[in-house]
């Protein structure tokens, strides 16, 4: 005898592939690590990319694309659910938190219309659960091919050869003996345009030549995957998106909210049977601005379907498109990338763009260490350290920051001319940090929450719960976020009467707001001690930072030091040690910490590269 609930599922099944038979297949072409200026299509006379410029030239070129993020894991936590990872409390890199179960992933909403969703083969989602479990097929061979005849697919093919990896000198040469890139790069380094934003530097120049020539061999494995759609009789019936994840692998690209880091290129091909769907025409440049947030609602309005409630973009093409508000902005974070904590968040209308930075203490380089095997990384700190360096590019390296950044990306691409401190442009400021706060507010970003306080507060629950939960004031929260971050030493009172608050995030604001005001606020160092006993470890280690900024470097050493241990929070760990490096006091770290940390049988990724870190340097001594 059948079984009638399998019977019942094998009828949904039908039903679902019947419905979608009308609509279009999508395909998605991601690559990685190219922001849009790399690309011939948006205006680089260095590049060579054909078969990209060609799709472009039959499609739509959006102008003014973004992705939220600027690093790989965090864009497509947003990419998948629709919402931002600050949102969902997952904007710091490869964290895993958990996120609530109805949050689900594009694909869910697809196949249950019949279609069959495919990934070659990126994961890397940033939140609990199985990220293969999502798509009919998962694989480095994953293809929509397989798929049951007249089946409809949604497939992504995710190309890493453009990937930061690439410019690896082992990589390099990997790459030139395999034939994906020349063994003389087509451009001679000392021709290639370095932008005002990078130092002109023999590595920098190296790197630029290589890149271009990796940006080719991509070119060409994207016209393989046209080539194959046009072989297969399918290219009139599917919609064709190339995009780029992020910025590029050079200083200032990957890892900023510069739109070297975030302004990516982005392509749509509608074919004819489909052209009701887009209101833009063939070769059309389009410059209303998209980002990552929109993906999933456009996809989604593609195959027919309404947006979720909580997805936070809008479909951009589609029979569900809705048309960019009036003043419409994209919304841009930075937070943990690797193991470097930096707190930024921006907005850009495609042209001003507004950054505020909540930790201005720590210098705008690095972001990450694993950046540094590129050689233009490791030559510009080098260059910096022995004063080769000076005005904008000696600024990157070197604390504090300033708060507040306000770009015209018409007059100033590369956002070398900060107006924030213009009189000219100060209503504008104010207006876009109103603007940005308010983008926060509306969306309950959990950046204002540090990491080592998600599974503190959020217990049983999500950050995502905890921070839309009734009983937690956001708007007091956020408030306070913005006093700390003003740098102003009137406040000082404020701030420190914050340090005894009830609420354990205020006081963290009360400390941040000290730290960032450093020598201004040394007359506050013992009610800073005071806060070294707190029962939260981010509490602790802010005060620890301020103190050792203030002159206790004995006290505040020793006190990161026993956060070490202290802790059984992998994130609090994480804080202190990031602490030490960035205050160069890890010659403090016990050789017994480093032992444990690289022998422990499950190892947390970026305590591990710290251990392996601090190891590698104390042998070579």
């Amino acid at each position: 005898m059948k079984n009638p609930a399998l019977s019942i599922l094998a009828s949904l099944s039908l039903l679902g592939t019947l419905l979608a038979q009308d609509r279009p297949n999508v395909l998605w072409i991601t690559s990685e690590d190219n922001a849009a200026h790399w690309m011939g299509c948006y205006g680089n006379t260095d590049a060579r990319t054909p078969r990209i410029d060609n799709l472009a030239a039959g499609g739509h070129l959006f102008t003014a694309a973004y992705s939220n993020a600027p690093v790989c894991a965090v864009a497509r936590s947003t990419i998948l659910t629709g919402m931002y990872a600050t949102t969902q409390g997952t904007q710091h890199m490869r964290s895993r938190h958990r996120i609530p179960d109805r949050f689900r992933p594009h694909t869910s909403y697809l196949k249950e219309l019949g279609y069959y969703c495919t990934n070659a083969s990126k994961t890397d989602y940033n939140f609990q659960g199985d990220d293969k479990a999502i798509w009919d097929e998962c694989a480095p061979k994953a293809h929509y091919k397989n798929r049951a005849e007249g089946q409809p697919f949604f497939a992504i093919f995710n190309l890493t050869v453009s990937h930061e990896s690439s410019l690896f000198p082992q990589n390099v040469e990997a790459n030139r003996a395999n034939g994906v890139i020349p063994e003389t790069p087509r451009l001679d380094p000392s021709e290639v345009t370095i932008p005002p934003c990078l130092p002109d530097l023999p590595e920098i120049r190296s790197d630029f030549a290589v890149y271009h020539d990796v940006l080719t061999a991509l070119d060409a494995q994207v016209g393989e995957i046209l080539d194959e759609l046009t072989a297969a009789g399918l290219a009139e019936n599917t919609i064709i998106f190339y995009y780029g994840d992020h910025g590029g692998p050079t200083p200032r690209g990957k890892r900023y909210i510069e739109d070297t880091g975030v302004r990516v290129p982005m392509i749509v091909r509608v074919p004819e049977k489909w052209s009701a769907y887009s209101p833009f025409k063939t070769g059309e440049k389009v410059s209303e601005p998209v980002a990552f947030i929109d993906l999933a609602p456009t996809l989604l309005s593609l195959v027919g379907l309404d947006k979720p409630r909580h997805m936070q973009g809008r479909p951009f093409l589609g029979p569900r498109r809705a048309a960019p508000p009036e003043n419409d902005i994209v919304f841009l974070h930075a937070d943990r990338f690797d193991e470097l904590y930096g707190m930024r968040r921006g907005i850009t209308d495609g042209r001003w763009k507004y950054i505020r930075r909540f930790t201005p203490y720590l210098p705008a380089a690095p972001y990450s260490y694993y950046q540094f095997s590129v050689p233009g990384w490791p030559a510009m700190e080098h260059a910096w350290k022995n004063g080769k360096l000076s005005g904008y590019h000696k600024a990157l390296w070197e604390s504090p920051q300033p708060v507040e950044y306000l770009f015209d990306t018409d007059a100033d691409p590369w956002e070398i001319n900060n107006l924030a401190t213009d009189p000219a442009h100060a209503e504008r400021l104010a207006a876009m940090s109103a603007r940005l706060k308010a983008k926060m507010t509306e969306t309950k970003d959990t950046g204002i929450i540090p990491e080592p306080m998600f599974a503190e507060l959020a217990g049983d629950a999500t950050i995502y719960d905890f921070a839309n939960d009734a009983g937690f004031d956001y708007g007091k929260t956020i408030d306070l976020a913005w006093l700390a971050t003003e740098n102003d030493a009137a406040q000082i009172p404020a701030l420190v009467s914050l340090l005894e608050a009830k609420e354990p995030l205020h006081r963290y604001w009360g400390a941040q707001g000290l730290l960032i005001l450093g020598d201004a606020a040394a007359d506050q160092a013992p009610a800073l001690e005071e806060l070294l006993h707190d029962n939260f470890a981010a509490n602790r280690i802010t005060a620890a930072h301020a103190l050792y900024l203030l002159g206790k470097e004995g006290l505040a050493t020793s006190q990161l030091v026993a956060e070490l241990d202290k802790s059984t929070d992998d994130y609090a760990a994480q804080l202190a040690i990031n602490t030490l490096t960035r205050v160069e006091a890890t010659y403090a770290v016990p050789s017994a910490w480093i032992e444990a940390t690289l022998s422990r049988e499950k190892p947390n990724e970026y305590l591990g590269r710290f251990a392996t870190r601090l190891k590698a340097e104390r042998e070579a001594q």
